[in-house]
This record gives C-alpha cells, structure tokens and sequence, in this order.
C-alpha cells in the first residue's frame, strides 16, 4: 500500500479523477526525447483557445470551446435564417526559439464584477485576442491569435522568461518573471514600453501572479522567496516566510482573499496576503519530512499549482507522479487524484470545469474537475471579499466567528 499526502490513506481511498481529454503534440516520435516538453499552458479568458509549448520553439493554439463543445457549433448551424458562425481553427506559431512562458490578454475583464473602458493607441487590443510568449533568450514576443502575426517585441530582460501574467482587469499590462532576478511590468496600451523593473529577489523568480483587482503580484522564487508587490507605486509590500526550499508556483484565489504558493519543500500553503498569516498548509508526503529533507531532494517536488474559479479547491503537480485537487476546506487528503508521469504546468479552465497538465514528452492531459453547488454563504463570501481586505473586514460590527468565516480562518 503506498501512503499519500499528508494523511495516512491509500490509492484506493481516494477518488480518481476522469481524463476529459488528450492533446499530444504530433510529427516524428523521436523528436520528442529531448526540447518537447510542455513548460507552460494557458486558456484564453474567454475559454476560446488553449495554448501549449510543445517544444521545439512551436505554440500550439486549439479552439477549445470548439473541441469540447461541439453542440454550440450544431445549434448555430441549425438556426434558420442565420449564417453559422466559422468554426476556429487550429493554428501554429514558430517563436522561433525555446518557449518558457505563454499567456492571453484582452482588454475584456476577466472578471466579470469589473469593467474598464480602454482606448488603444496602435492595436484593436480590444477587439483582438492577444497572445504572449516568453523565450529563452529573455525576450517577449506578443502575437494577433486571428491573424497568427506578431505584434510587438518586449526586450529588456537578460535571462530566460519563466512567466507570463496579464492584469486580469484588462488594463493590458504584462507582468514577465525571469531568472535576471527581477520581474518587469510592460504596458501594451502603450506600444510595451516597460513601465517599471521590480527588484528584491536574490535568486531566479520562478511565476507571478496578479491579484483579482490587479492591485497587488505575487512573485515567488528560489531561496524560499515569495514576494508581494504593491502595483500603485510598484513597491513591495512584504516577503512571506514558512517555505523550505525554492518557490517555484503560485495564485491567487479568485477574491483575492488567499495566495497559494508551492514549493520544492513539498507543501502547498494558503496565505492572506493582507496580514501575511498561514491560513492552510497541504503536504505532499506522510509522514511530514524534517526540514533537511524539505529543503533537499526529496522526490516530491511541487511543480505547479492552479486555484479553481470556485474559489474553493487547488490542484497540484508533484514528482511523485500525481495530480491532486484539494478543497480549501480539509488539509489532510486530497478529494480526488490521478497518476501523471513528469508533469510541469497545470491550469483551470475558465468555466472551472477542467483542470489542463502539460508533461515532459509533449502531451497535455485534461482531467474533469471536482465541482459542486456552492453555499449561499460561500458565495456571499466571495462578493464581499473582492472588495475588502482582510484588514478592513476586522474593522466591519459583526460577529467574531463571521469575521473568521470571511478571512478563511475557519
């Protein structure tokens, strides 16, 4: 019987989670041994297209609500006086060199609370989809998805691009994480020119991380190093400590109100980015290692982390070939798992339904996501936590246990 997380069950005694769906990245079998692996993924807000690296310098773009969605296409298809709408198709773009990071913006709030007018100086940002990828000579190209060209180049950092965030308020601004040791903040309202470089990391900065309100990045990086960024005058905020090893991923839930961060020491920890306090803790491996181990080899390496749009459950990739998804709520087990060899990115759907893993060989694997119907009380939760800190839901006349309810803490 092989023992997982941070809790003494078997295999067995958790759910597995259901492959949805396969991508793999095509052309001759040996090409795949070394360069094709699938460092980085993303979904466009919208849920219009996925993006992957599936090495050898190639972006791969699928129409994804087209490829899991068929039916849309057969209802517009069945109206009766109405054209049907074109169906996406697969596109592939040569970055020309290694691909570290990729991302989607628009100058559409992802957020669906917030709405933001925008006028654009050189490109229709707001009627293009746009998509960025960051190389391994530390340059940024930003390219049109309808169209395939490249729009503008971003260049300035030294090292290899490690990631790639959009401001999700749809301001346009681009937040890069490289191994220069520093993160960079670029503005493509404004033809990218770079508005600020963020310096406190004494190490490679791993993946960042924009806040909901896009007032705060998170960044987290070697040296046990997680870093948060206040963006109305690019300062830094405060440096979380409890990790033991690199950091090496990190989000924020979908209120803002928690940080997730992972690290090589094994663990996941929720944080309130507000006061810095650890609200929850999940472990990769039983019994829990000492501090030596966590901060060596251990074989349980965290590799990637992505918060669900529920707010209510984080999915994992560790090297003990396993994709875990955890509820907030318990931090002992896991509520469901799946055996993935070699896995390096992981990224929820929009719709929440899907969480998409990118491995070593090339391939991405989608597995069905654990969803419910949330609680009244959940929801309300969220409402109020988009637009209140921690530090002023102390200061609201209710009861304690409430105020604890709103800040997770219990």
């Amino acid at each position: 019987m092989r023992v997982m997380a941070s809790f003494a069950c078997s295999d067995s005694d958790i759910p597995d989670a259901e492959i949805l769906y396969q991508l793999k990245p095509g052309g001759n079998p040996n090409d795949q041994k070394a360069g094709a692996e699938t460092w980085c993924s993303a979904f466009a807000p919208d849920n219009s297209y996925f993006a992957w690296s599936c090495g050898h310098r190639l972006v791969r773009l699928v129409p994804w609500k087209h490829k899991i969605n068929n039916n849309e296409i057969e209802e517009n298809e069945g109206r009766q006086g109405e054209h049907p709408l074109p169906t996406p198709k697969e596109k592939v773009i040569d970055c020309g060199e290694y691909v570290w990071a990729v991302a989607f913006g628009s100058s559409v709030s992802s957020k669906s609370h917030r709405t933001i007018n925008i006028s654009f100086h050189r490109f229709n940002f707001g009627k293009d989809l746009i998509l960025a990828t960051g190389l391994q000579s530390g340059r940024i190209k930003t390219w049109d998805v309808s169209s395939g060209g490249i729009l503008l180049y971003l260049i300035d950092h030294k090292e290899v691009i490690r990631d790639l965030q959009f401001a999700p308020d749809g301001s346009m601004f681009l937040a890069s994480a490289s191994r220069d040791r520093t993160l960079k903040v670029w503005d493509l309202n404004d033809d990218g020119n770079m508005k600020k470089t963020l310096k406190g990391h004494n190490g490679w900065v791993f993946s960042c991380s924009w806040s909901p309100d896009a007032k705060i990045l998170a960044s987290v990086g070697q040296n046990k190093t997680v870093i948060l960024w206040d963006m109305s005058d690019y300062s830094m905020m405060r440096k979380l400590t409890g990790h033991h090893n690199d950091v090496v991923a990190c989000d924020f839930s979908p209120d803002g109100a928690l940080l997730a961060t992972g690290s090589y020491d094994t663990r996941v920890i929720l944080w309130d980015p507000y006061t810095g306090q650890r609200i929850r803790t999940f472990g990769h491996m039983y019994p829990p290692p000492s501090f030596l181990m966590m901060g060596g080899a251990n074989d349980y390496w965290l590799r990637a982390l992505s918060f669900s749009h529920d707010g209510c459950h984080v999915g994992t990739l560790c090297d003990d070939k396993y994709v875990r998804f955890w509820s907030i709520y318990n931090e002992e087990v896991p509520v469901k798992k799946a055996q993935l060899v070699n896995a390096l990115c992981c990224n929820y759907s929009p719709d929440g339904c899907c969480l998409a893993t990118g491995t070593r060989d090339g391939n991405v694997v989608f597995y069905m996501a654990p969803m419910r119907v949330q609680q009244l009380q959940h929801l309300c939760r969220l409402s109020v936590r988009r637009v209140l800190p921690s530090t002023k839901v102390d200061a609201l006349p209710i009861p304690q246990k409430i105020k604890g309810y709103l800040k997770y803490e219990n």
